[in-house]
């Protein structure tokens, strides 16, 4: 008998953190998808983590698509707070003399706003608004005549516009768009096809919106009548004006529309504000131009201060409809914070160094180079993401980070739990953060369980032979019913 009591006082710790899920998961992602492929999850109360209710591979480095951008949100709500707002300046290099002739040059500081000239955030005003307001701010200084020319101010950031690793038939894509310190209207631009319904025919341009300057569209884009998906892609990179269009869109008698990413994001803004300009009646001499090296703007005559949304509103964006150029630009948002030039290298320091320096990652946890998850070589663990939801449950931020997370119901985040919709009241208990790249599909995010405790969870396959086989959602989807099931066990 008192052997037996040893055994029970010396296993008691054991039982006390036992995975009581485990046996049950493993059996779930028993699946024809997964043969050759890799897949880890883990789940635990964010108020006791070391109480796991399963974990599996949850040490092993995975790829997470745009679930990366959980912890990229994080670091930026905590860095910056909920209601930093980013600022893009327009400057005059001084007065009009008497005759309303600017004797210099206009600039546009970009101040790293993401959502400059964009309608996706509530509270952001569209390119055409922003526009308005800047040449009422030049005709209100009395300018009629710029002698000199636009010039971009893009010194904020440097380095490239596009992070290391990812695809090229992605970056000349929307969803791939470079980072600028001065974007605008998203950095994108919408191609019309005309409308064709002959499976295999050659496709026409209608035209593009907005018209960019001196850009060319190859188009070798056909019509697969036998499918609705959009399967045409854009091939360029950052600086490239002759463009190539691959690939194939549904057949349509009304047309179809895909958006490819502006070259230059910085010296659109300013040839648009060029024309604006020119509409109004204020003549500028020279071709905008963008510069790398900031003047000095002590000397100069501010006339307008374009202030984004808080940045609570930027998460809903990034999380819900996992924006990418958005989670870049604010991960070079994150190396200003610490002093650093805006570049994505030293972005990826510091979101290293935020979560090392809360314990949420070691150092051989992440593999990181980019702010978005597009980066196919970029790897974290199923347990710092986990780790990352943990911290933020208990960060004065929390409710802005829980909020910008997608619900079930939620038509953002690539629809990953699309049948997730009965019970109907189970809805109000997930929050969602979805990833899917070739060869991803992973998901992470917040659950209550059936007495209203919180869990955090993550769920990760890579090397995954097709993404088109649903059947792993359909699995990642019971995973979360059943910690909804869950209970906590009593202290």
């Amino acid at each position: 008998m008192r052997a037996l009591l040893i055994l029970l006082i010396t296993c008691f710790p054991l039982l006390l953190t036992a995975q009581p899920l485990q046996p049950w998961v493993q059996e779930r992602i028993n699946l024809p998808v997964l043969k050759g492929a890799w897949w880890g999850g883990i789940a635990a109360y964010t108020d006791r983590p070391q109480e796991e209710l399963f974990a599996v591979q949850a040490d092993t480095r995975f790829a997470p698509a745009s679930t990366l951008k959980l912890l990229t949100t994080a670091a930026a709500l905590e860095k910056l707070g909920p209601h930093h707002r980013f600022k893009t300046n327009l400057y005059a290099a001084s007065l009009p003399d008497e005759k309303g002739i600017l004797h210099g040059d206009l600039f546009l500081r970009g101040g790293g706003d993401m959502t400059l000239g964009s309608k996706r955030v509530p509270g952001a005003e569209t390119y055409p608004k922003v526009l308005q307001k800047w040449v009422q701010a030049v005709k209100t200084a009395g300018i009629k005549r710029v002698e000199g020319t636009i010039y971009a101010d893009v010194s904020l950031f440097e380095g490239p516009a596009i992070a290391n690793k990812v695809n090229w038939e992605n970056m000349g894509n929307y969803f791939a768009a470079p980072a600028s310190a001065l974007c605008f209207n998203d950095n994108l631009f919408a191609i019309r096809f005309k409308g064709e319904t002959k499976h295999g025919q050659r496709t026409e341009i209608a035209g593009m919106t907005p018209h960019v300057p001196e850009l060319t569209l190859q188009n070798f884009v056909t019509v697969d009548a036998t499918s609705r998906t959009d399967n045409a892609y854009v091939y360029g990179a950052p600086g490239q004006y002759e463009l190539k269009i691959f690939g194939t869109i549904p057949a349509t008698r009304t047309g179809f529309i895909i958006k490819g990413a502006l070259p230059n994001p910085a010296l659109f803004a300013a040839q648009q504000l060029w024309q604006a300009l020119e509409e109004e009646g204020v003549s500028v001499d020279n071709p905008p131009q963008v510069i790398t090296q900031a003047p000095d703007y002590n000397e100069m005559k501010l006339l307008h201060t374009y202030q984004s949304p808080e940045l609570k509103d930027i998460i809903l964006i990034v999380n819900k409809r996992s924006f990418n150029l958005y989670a870049d630009m604010l991960l070079r948002h994150l190396a200003l914070t610490d002093g650093k030039p805006g570049s994505i290298q030293n972005g990826v320091a510091a979101l290293n160094q935020f979560l090392r320096e809360n314990n949420i990652a070691g150092e051989t946890d992440t593999v990181i180079y980019d702010g978005s998850g597009l980066s196919r070589d970029t790897m974290i663990t199923p347990r710092v993401l986990v780790n990352t939801l943990n911290f933020m449950a208990k960060s004065k931020y929390f409710d802005d980070y829980y909020r910008s997370l997608a619900t079930p119901n939620d038509r953002g985040d690539l629809l990953i739990l699309r049948y997730f919709l009965k019970p109907k009241h189970q809805i109000d208990d997930v929050r969602i953060k979805g990833g899917t790249i070739d060869g991803v599909k992973a998901v992470a995010g917040y659950v209550h369980d059936q007495d209203g405790w919180l869990v955090s969870f993550a769920l990760m396959a890579n090397q995954l032979s097709s993404n088109k086989d649903e059947s792993l959602w359909r699995a990642h989807e019971d995973i979360i019913k059943k910690l909804l099931e869950a209970k906590q066990p009593a202290e």
